[in-house]
């Protein structure tokens, strides 16, 4: 299917310029979007509470979060668990790590300290997901004033002390109500007998386990820029690289900082769609790349800038042709799909619309520059007169 004749050559290197240029003004403003108004990390960067719970009854996912929106739990995510024994089991995380604010655990920590004696405790800790409370004593003390001092501070006790084996101290221990609690009764307010009971599974990620993950998910995008840079130095030569990392770089860039403009949530699955798009980048890059290579073998009297100008002309309805039917599915994908579809369609559909642009107007006139300026006989002859003066000085 052809929508643009392969014989007409359109002058794309005509107007590189100012399309370069726009194009790093939008880096620029995607790279100061990072910092103002920053990413919206989700729950796996920015840590919270995950819960697995099996409802009374069949419900839906939408259902459960206009729910826990309405119980203050705002972009929580909510994945069905396949397969599972009962049915009707579903994966809640909400971003609140912790039931107990930082203010209320130094009060709490001060007041055992207060009741049960300078002298006595030697250590207060409160965990990061604000469930539980671990003491350690010089001896033991009457267990139902630790509870009746962490009520008075406004903590939730779940259950009674629990005594913990090991060392010369005496280990305390004491379960409160934390975010698993509070949201799994928040919901057995609302829903009645579609209500879930106890949870399942309840696990929390601090901030510091987010921080990793944000560092891990950046060192996997670098790692793959680079593995990709030395495969395109292999494939083709020094000549092509750069444009190809560069488009790389532009696409990411451009698409992260859109997201973060419009304030998507950033996570894992934004990681994900980022890898995606650098992949269908360096796709699109690499067969206009294949064209050219072929035509520099085929038309030896033509420069290079004449050379991007026919091959991308020739592989323009091709181009046309793969990022219109995979934009397509990804609006699809958009309109029907479940929000967290929804998100990395956005990311997507950002990407292969800046991927095809890039591969003309970025990764071409970049290696259209290399050549110009360090491979063309022009170029050598330069660097060689240079090399002679030096030797006669």
């Amino acid at each position: 299917m052809e929508f643009v004749n392969p014989n007409v050559t359109i002058d794309f290197m005509r107007h590189r310029t100012p399309v370069v240029l726009i194009s790093l003004a939008l880096v620029a403003l995607s790279l100061g979007s990072l910092f103002f108004p920053g990413p919206n990390y989700g729950i796996d960067f920015a840590g919270g509470t995950e819960v697995q719970l099996q409802f009374g009854g069949d419900i839906t996912s939408a259902t459960i979060r206009e729910t826990l929106e309405t119980l203050g739990h705002r972009g929580a995510d909510v994945v069905a668990v396949e397969d599972s024994e009962g049915g009707n089991e579903y994966m809640i995380r909400v971003r609140e790590v912790s039931a107990i604010p930082e203010e209320q655990a130094t009060a709490i920590e001060a007041a055992l300290v207060s009741a049960l004696g300078e002298d006595v405790v030697n250590e207060v800790r409160i965990s990061p997901g604000g469930d539980k409370v671990s003491l350690r004593l010089s001896r033991d003390v009457d267990h139902q004033s630790i509870i009746d001092t962490l009520e008075a501070e406004g903590a939730a006790v779940r259950g009674e002390v629990s005594t913990l084996a090991g060392g010369n101290d005496v280990r305390l221990e004491v379960q409160l109500r934390g975010v698993a609690d509070e949201l799994v009764a928040g919901l057995q307010q609302e829903l009645g007998d579609l209500a879930p009971g106890a949870p399942l599974r309840a696990e929390w990620v601090g901030p510091k386990a987010g921080e990793q993950l944000r560092d891990a998910a950046i060192q996997s995008l670098l790692y793959a820029i680079a593995f990709i840079m030395v495969y395109v130095a292999f494939r083709f030569d020094l000549r092509f690289a750069p444009g190809g990392v560069l488009a790389m770089f532009h696409d990411v860039v451009i698409t992260l900082g859109i997201y973060v403009l419009v304030q998507k949530e950033v996570n894992l699955t934004t990681v994900a769609a980022l890898l995606t798009v650098l992949g269908y980048s360096i796709n699109d890059t690499i067969v206009v790349y294949d064209r050219i290579r072929e035509n520099m073998g085929r038309y030896r009297d033509l420069s290079l800038r004449e050379l991007i100008n026919r091959s991308t002309s020739q592989m323009l309805s091709r181009t046309i042709v793969t990022s219109g039917t995979t934009l397509l599915s990804v609006i699809a994908f958009f309109i029907w799909g479940t929000p967290v579809i929804r998100d990395i369609s956005f990311a997507l559909f950002c990407g292969i619309l800046i991927g095809t642009y890039s591969s003309i107007y970025i990764a071409a006139p970049v290696t259209e520059y290399m050549d110009r300026k360090f491979f063309s006989e022009e170029a050598q002859k330069k660097r060689a007169s240079k090399r002679a003066a030096r030797a006669k000085a």
